[in-house]
């Protein structure tokens, strides 16, 4: 698999700093991905002993470090960056994955890959201004994404504006083999609802 990861030159030698530090010979630095694609997906960084390589691994030999990187999170770490910043309290180590939580999706992938790509990626970054999102519960065989509210949207007063004026008329356009969009969201339900 084909993936773009870059780890800053500053990254490289934090990294190795704290590999050095350690008491075992020869460790190299495990990244993946636990509860890839969703979203409570978390980019990871771990040390890995000699003898906790896994023959699957994808391994990159870096200037300062030897990085391996878990065969299940490859999808999810591409256009990862790793970079480290220097600041008056020393420095920040921070991992930017912008596929952790879905990979990213082409024209080869799937309908319903691409209707969740779209709703990670364009639509619920709005609705999480009010506590919301929305997932794909079904592609049916006729082509009609059958999607789920939740959090500030379920039971929302609005949620059929938000249906109809900004989901449905988005994933519509976007993708043209969509026949229709359909909520299935028990909205009797408001205790989280942003507007009542």
């Amino acid at each position: 698999m084909d993936i773009q990861i870059n780890i800053t030159e500053s990254a490289q030698e934090y990294l190795a700093g704290l590999l050095a530090k350690q008491t075992t010979e020869g460790m190299s630095v495990r990244m993946f991905v636990t509860q890839p694609g969703t979203k409570y997906a978390e980019t990871c960084l771990a040390y890995c002993r000699p003898g906790e390589e896994k023959d699957n691994d994808e391994r990159i030999e870096l200037t300062h470090i030897k990085v391996l990187l878990e065969k299940s999170s490859l999808p999810y770490l591409d256009e990862a960056e790793v970079d480290y910043a220097q600041d008056r309290m020393g420095g920040q180590l921070t991992i930017k994955a912008p596929n952790a939580k879905m990979p990213k999706v082409n024209k080869d992938s799937s309908l319903s890959e691409q209707v969740s790509y779209l709703l990670l990626t364009e639509i619920n970054p709005g609705l999480a201004s009010h506590g919301g999102d929305v997932s794909l519960a079904e592609l049916t065989e006729d082509n009609v994404a059958v999607l789920k509210f939740g959090g500030g949207c379920q039971g929302c007063s609005a949620v059929s504006i938000t249906l109809k004026d900004g989901v449905e008329k988005t994933l519509l356009e976007r993708l043209p083999q969509l026949t229709g969009v359909r909520d299935v969201t028990d909205h009797t339900v408001t205790e989280n609802a942003y507007f009542q």
